[in-house]
């Protein structure tokens, strides 16, 4: 049975992901901020549920500890995400988009790979935003320049330019990673960040489902899709500087030594 440790899995685009990869035999953990949705959709779904704010890296690191009990995993899903009108600082210092959209994944990962089978899969949900995202690299925090789609979209390409430094760093042990848009879906998120209705919730679950579960895409790393697809991310997402830039500028902020 695979089993997988889901993020932002009580509402939206990660409740029907969670619902999709249990329909189709997966054991699903599920992660959550709210301890009564949480409770919920465990119990929908017969399995256990991790508890933790993504906005605090203390509690990512109490949740990494408590997930690390109910692995070992085959696919770590983040899917997780925020979308923050005003521009605040997190009890870390961090900005709060950046916060849960990057560095809890970041750090989420570092703690739990070694709970990540050989040949296991990494999956991170980023948006199509990451095209018109650039990472303020003299001020993360954006505090000279802050705008609710300029955090966001920044956020989203953090997203891809970690996924495509990890999986260089975990070729060693089969483990993939790769990045995803899952479309335009009405979501909360959406509703707060371009007041538009967009598809279904199901149909935002279908390509994380896919890298998540699908045969075709074993071995498959370093990519980027769309609608189930490999398409080609943006040029500054593949930029490999800047994936390494990011990603020992984010370990130094956490406090990790990383290679």
């Amino acid at each position: 049975m695979t089993t997988i440790l889901l993020t932002g899995a009580t509402d939206g685009i990660g409740l029907a992901t969670a619902r999709a990869l249990a329909a189709r035999g997966a054991r699903v953990v599920v992660h959550g901020r709210n301890p009564s949705k949480l409770a919920r959709v465990a119990g929908e779904l017969d399995t256990e549920g991790v508890l933790g704010d993504l906005s605090s890296m203390d509690q990512v690191r109490a949740l990494a500890e408590a997930a690390a009990e109910h692995g070992p995993y085959d696919v770590l899903l983040h899917n997780a995400g925020v979308w923050s009108d005003e521009h605040t600082l997190t009890d870390d210092g961090f900005e709060s988009t950046l916060a849960v959209n990057h560095f809890a994944p970041f750090l989420l990962t570092h703690l739990l790979l070694d709970s990540v089978r050989d040949g296991g899969r990494v999956v991170t949900v980023s948006s199509i935003a990451h095209t018109r995202g650039r990472i303020h690299w003299n001020d993360l925090e954006m505090n000279e320049a802050y705008t609710a789609y300029g955090a966001y979209a920044q956020s989203k390409l953090a997203n891809v330019l970690f996924a495509n430094a990890l999986a260089r760093r975990t070729k060693g042990r089969g483990i993939t990673s790769n990045a995803l848009h899952p479309g335009v879906i009405d979501t909360k998120l959406l509703r707060a960040g371009f007041d538009v209705q967009g598809a279904p919730v199901h149909t935002g679950a279908e390509t994380s489902v896919h890298l998540a579960l699908s045969p075709d895409v074993a071995g498959v790393t370093g990519c980027w899709f769309e609608d189930s697809r490999e398409r080609i991310a943006s040029p500054g997402a593949r930029d490999e500087d800047a994936q390494e830039r990011l990603w020992f500028r984010t370990g130094k902020r956490l406090g990790l030594s990383v290679a």
